[in-house]
């Protein structure tokens, strides 16, 4: 195979390692920018050239967070990219797969889509097993349930972004796993002075898909503002729902994160207690601790792990755990100030592009026949 040279700065770089990523989502998808796409100029620094071929338009994503699914023509679009892209998947050392091929194809399927081409890596930030395994039809648990398994079991590598996913590939029999968690780039979150808003802000941000677990503590909001103590900002939420607390909902822009988090005073993660929370990786409470915000979330998953209790945040479950972790955080700014100052530390140590870009690229050169360990 052909070998590309180009420059980074000064220094000349080599390419000699070629990766086709089969993303979920463009960029605009969280998942997909999260996990993958952000990692693709530290990758090409380090010689590997990564060319995306999402499943998913930003049209059918926004079609998705509009509606709630996917149009059928979206999907024969998309099932038709999906095809066209693999149909190259020679010309590449390593396929980076996001979750699966396609949707509800059978592992059959998916074994012949890679048949003959290069190992592969498949990555998961959420429990996508159990979109299989727990889903409300007994012909789709009995035709797909073990589909992921099967999956992350002809993989080179499977990472995975907590314990919990991790697991899953074990029991799976995944050959490597390799444990990478959510991040982002510190540069793109400078350290924030505290807010000065009066009343106070409670944030959430996220997107349309992931609001609906707000619901589990509208009454704890709706107490914690009570009296015009406090206000909440929404950030990413479908446009025009009635929320019984006191909130403003603002669009999610591409690279206006941070700003929108800097403008809170506690940034918030409720989760319920089930199997496809304890899959989440927590990105949301990464992001408010790198803009020195603390916060209060679910002791769910890997939340406990971002939000170490009297450290970083606080945790809650109840409504009314709810409610004293929000009042004693606004009411006192010295305690917020702490808190978010060492939630900065925390995330400067282990939750940053730096750390984990050389995870991602052992990962790949791994599953492409490298010597480089790939274990976090």
């Amino acid at each position: 195979m052909r070998r590309g040279i180009w420059t980074t700065g000064s220094q000349a770089v080599t390419n000699d390692l070629r990766v086709l990523l089969l993303s979920r989502y463009a960029a605009r998808g969280a998942s997909s920018r999260v996990r993958m796409y952000q990692y693709l100029d530290p990758l090409a620094a380090a010689g590997i050239a990564v060319t995306p071929a999402p499943l998913f338009t930003d049209l059918d994503l926004a079609h998705r967070y509009a509606t709630g699914g996917y149009a059928w023509r979206g999907v024969a679009a998309a099932t038709a990219r999906r095809l066209s892209a693999l149909a190259g998947r020679g010309r590449y050392d390593t396929l980076w797969i996001e979750y699966e091929l396609l949707p509800f194809a059978p592992a059959a399927v998916e074994r012949l889509l890679v048949a003959g081409g290069p190992p592969y890596v498949v990555e998961y930030d959420d429990a996508v097993f159990h979109r299989y395994d727990q889903h409300r039809s007994p012909w789709v648990r009995r035709l797909f349930g073990r589909k992921i398994d099967q999956v992350m079991r002809g993989a080179a590598v499977v990472v995975a972004g907590n314990d919990y996913l991790a697991a899953r590939a074990r029991a799976a029999g995944a050959r490597e796993i390799a444990v990478i968690p959510s991040v982002v780039d510190l540069d793109g979150y400078p350290e924030a002075p505290p807010s000065s808003a009066r009343p106070p802000v409670i944030g959430w941000i996220g997107s349309p898909s992931t609001a609906s677990s707000l619901d589990a503590i509208a009454g704890a909001l709706t107490r914690a503002c009570a009296g015009g103590r406090a206000r909440v900002v929404l950030v990413g939420v479908a446009p025009g729902r009635q929320w019984p607390f006191p909130c403003e909902e603002r669009p999610w822009i591409v690279g206006g994160e941070a700003a929108e988090i800097a403008a809170f005073d506690v940034g918030i993660m409720p989760l319920a207690d089930d199997p496809w929370s304890r899959g989440k990786c927590g990105y949301k409470l990464v992001q408010y601790l790198a803009c020195g915000r603390p916060a209060v979330a679910s002791p769910v998953g890997v939340n406990p792990h971002i939000v170490v209790p009297e450290v970083t945040g606080l945790l809650a479950s109840s409504e009314d755990e709810w409610v004293a972790a929000l009042e004693r955080l606004l009411g006192d700014p010295g305690l917020r100030d702490r808190l978010g100052r060492a939630g900065r530390a925390h995330v400067a140590a282990r939750f940053t592009l730096s750390r984990t870009a050389p995870l991602v690229a052992a990962a790949l050169r791994r599953a492409a026949g490298g010597a480089t360990t790939c274990a976090a």
